[in-house]
């Protein structure tokens, strides 16, 4: 598996499992509207690029000063893949979303309210550590690495985009909710099934 399918493919799982931003960005499209939603999307995105910024520091400092290291938090982030993959399979309830409380949201709450959720979400930290953990070779570009974090960005920009448009429309909400449990129980094999070729690749 090369770099490029690896970071690919991780990305879009990590990005269409259900949590924390896609439960905000539904709530902001169902109660708001379109474009409340796709500012929270643009929000999230912007969230990812600080993980992406923080993890890509860290893993150069780390490989620099010790391979052996690197190598143990490179296995660490192969079973949190397996260990994740395990959580979502075996997921049976809904995510929560609060459509209760409806307040004033300004562009720039509605943006604000995006990013917050991302960057204090320890999900979206351990997916964007594993991922790089996973693919960085000493000899991978700083450039590519780069672009690695972009994709992630763009991604989620993308797909909570998507999100957005389809749930500013109330009938076609329910829908996508209940065909969650079989979404879980795909996205959860095949995380393990990553974690597991991952763990024991060179």
């Amino acid at each position: 598996m090369t770099e490029v399918i690896a970071v690919a493919v991780i990305t879009v799982l990590a990005v269409i499992s259900p949590g924390a931003d896609f439960a905000m960005v539904v709530r902001n499209s169902y109660l708001y509207g379109r474009r409340t939603g796709l500012l929270a999307a643009a929000g999230v995105a912007a969230g990812v690029l600080v993980h992406v910024s923080y993890t890509m520091l860290g893993v150069g400092l780390l490989i620099a000063s010790s391979t052996e290291l690197f190598t143990a938090i490179k296995l660490a982030g192969a079973a949190y893949l397996v260990y994740i993959g395990i959580r979502t399979f075996r997921t049976r309830s809904e995510v929560t979303v609060d459509l209760e409380s409806k307040q004033a949201l300004t562009p720039f709450g509605a943006m604000r309210s995006g990013f917050l959720t991302n960057v204090l979400n320890p999900k979206t930290t351990l997916f964007v550590v594993s991922t790089f953990t996973q693919v960085v070779d000493p000899g991978t570009p700083v450039w590519q690495q780069a672009g690695y974090g972009l994709f992630m960005s763009v991604a989620h920009l993308g797909w909570f985009g998507a999100v957005a448009l389809f749930f500013s429309n109330s009938r076609l909400r329910e829908r996508m909710l209940k065909a969650q449990k079989a979404l879980n129980r795909a996205i959860g094999s095949v995380l393990v099934g990553l974690g597991v070729s991952l763990g024991f690749a060179r």
